[in-house]
């Protein structure tokens, strides 16, 4: 029990209560009182109090309705009656049915009152500590999925801040490094009020050892935030590794209990959620970074073509995707690809590669765009018989601007002939299944024309559907700027969301 527990006497006779008060006082505790129920509720609402001795007889209520109302304010409060006059089995009985931890009767033995007080506090201490650290086992819990689901670095150190506070009821600061060495800190005032990221600069962490260290120190070495006054603060830091950065949870040191269970799980289930991010950003940017290479590393420059492209990946949280383009003259003409491999992995990406290639290959034998695609199908159903993908393959002769074109499930390109637009549709089942094809759609593209070909990274959204993500290209693409480049950029920044989740793939070819 700590010292100094606070005890409310509540009693009319004031005899009785000088009694009950002195006991209490000489053994320890500090002790108020209260002459009657209505009173009584109004101590335990203000001020703080850990145990009620309570009278079963109050001159304006009788002491079983006034404890049935303690305890339905405040459950974990313990109250223990006494009475000179309710003394027989019913009394006693009634007394613990409603609600009271102990029945004494008078005449009451002083040793027999603190002995019964120090076993109801020792209870219900224990249930209290039980209570607080479920409590914030849970709040832990959410705390750990959260920093897990976040898509970035500095919405990982929010939502940690804002779980430490909401574990500790209190400020809670959390610093930690991004890949690139910049050292961020999460910060939150308090429970509920939500958090924000600063830039943050502590001292030589080289010196922390692997593992999770806890130390109490300042509050002035750590001023992020108005910390409560007259308290220290309590440091846990964790390092996963050698070669990785210290990662810091800070709270105010009155919000810890023996041996700090709860901050020293979550500064480690923080600095978990921080390697796995920034191991797969590591593994994200090699990826990227291997399909980048695959793509072709340079746009062909054609007397009488303008071409332009823009490749996005999705954001960091998701895997790479097998979106790719193909540009390459052949024999005077212009080979235009561009397709798209289901699934968002590496896999899907070496996948693309293939396909790719394979395009080049057939396209370089003199294949057209249907037989090109005819080719490509049978070497996937042979090679990958578990892939699917859509592609869509050009061949333009730059001088007289035909076109020979054929789809393979791919989203149809957009035309733009003197701001009029359109959708050129040659419906045909994707790669990856046998079916009949139609034959290749012949047209010419008439000087001053445009054509958009993209992979649906770029229309589809969450929120929307596919013929109102076409719809919006459409009213995008109605006004083609003079700058390809500049129109590829208008068309990501209008189009796509501020987190891309899908691969986006964009060829803009214009004939002069």
């Amino acid at each position: 029990m700590p010292a100094q527990a606070t005890v409310l006497v509540v009693d009319d006779s004031r005899t009785k209560r000088y009694l009950l008060v002195s006991w209490l006082t000489r053994a320890g505790f500090q002790v108020i009182e209260a002459e009657n129920g209505a009173d009584a509720l109004t101590r335990v609402d203000d001020d703080h109090v850990d145990l009620v001795v309570l009278d079963v007889r109050l001159p304006d209520a009788s002491g079983f309705e006034v404890c049935e109302q303690i305890k339905s304010r405040h459950p974990a409060m313990p109250v223990i009656h006494v009475s000179a006059h309710a003394v027989d089995v019913v009394d006693r009985t009634q007394g613990l049915t409603r609600g009271a931890d102990a029945y004494l009767a008078e005449p009451i033995e002083p040793d027999e009152l603190i002995a019964t007080a120090h076993a109801v506090l020792r209870y219900y201490q224990a249930r209290q500590r039980a209570e607080l650290l479920a409590a914030r086992m849970l709040a832990l819990a959410d705390t750990t999925v959260a920093a897990h689901a976040a898509s970035t670095f500095r919405q990982l150190l929010e939502a940690a801040a804002s779980g430490a506070a909401e574990i500790f009821k209190s400020p809670a600061v959390v610093v930690g490094e991004t890949a690139d060495g910049e050292r961020l800190a999460g910060v939150a005032a308090g429970q509920g009020l939500g958090a924000s990221t600063v830039p943050w600069t502590v001292e030589d962490d080289s010196a922390v050892p692997v593992g999770t260290t806890v130390r109490v120190t300042d509050p002035a070495q750590w001023a992020l935030l108005d910390w409560p006054a007259g308290d220290t603060v309590t440091v846990a830091a964790a390092r996963l590794r050698e070669d990785r950065p210290p990662l810091y949870v800070v709270v105010p040191t009155k919000t810890q209990t023996e041996r700090t269970p709860a901050l020293v799980q979550l500064v480690q289930a923080v600095a978990a959620a921080v390697e796995a991010q920034r191991s797969y950003d590591e593994e994200h940017r090699i990826a990227v970074t291997l399909q980048r290479s695959l793509l072709p590393q340079r746009i062909p420059e054609i007397n009488g073509l303008d071409l332009a492209v823009r490749y996005e990946p999705a954001s960091a949280r998701t895997e790479v995707g097998g979106d790719f383009y193909e540009l390459v003259m052949l024999d005077g003409h212009l080979l235009l690809a561009v397709g798209d491999v289901a699934g968002h992995s590496l896999h899907a990406a070496t996948v693309m590669a293939e396909l790719r290639h394979a395009v080049r290959a057939y396209a370089v034998e003199g294949h057209q765009p249907g037989a090109i695609l005819h080719r490509v199908n049978e070497l996937m159903r042979t090679l990958l018989p578990n892939e699917s993908a859509t592609l869509c393959v050009l061949l333009l002769d730059p001088t007289t601007g035909r076109v020979r074109l054929a789809s393979a499930g791919h989203l149809p390109p957009v035309l733009n002939v003197d701001g009029k637009v359109e959708f050129v549709q040659h419906s045909a089942p994707l790669l990856g299944v046998r079916a009949e094809r139609p034959a290749d759609l012949e047209f010419v593209l008439p000087p001053g024309a445009t054509l958009v070909f993209y992979t649906d990274g770029l229309i589809e959204r969450r929120d929307a559907t596919i013929d109102e993500g076409l719809a919006a290209l459409a009213d995008v693409a109605a006004q083609v700027d003079e700058d390809l480049d500049r129109f590829c950029e208008r068309l990501l920044v209008q189009l796509t969301p501020p987190e891309i989740n899908d691969d986006v793939a964009v060829v803009v070819l214009r004939r002069r």
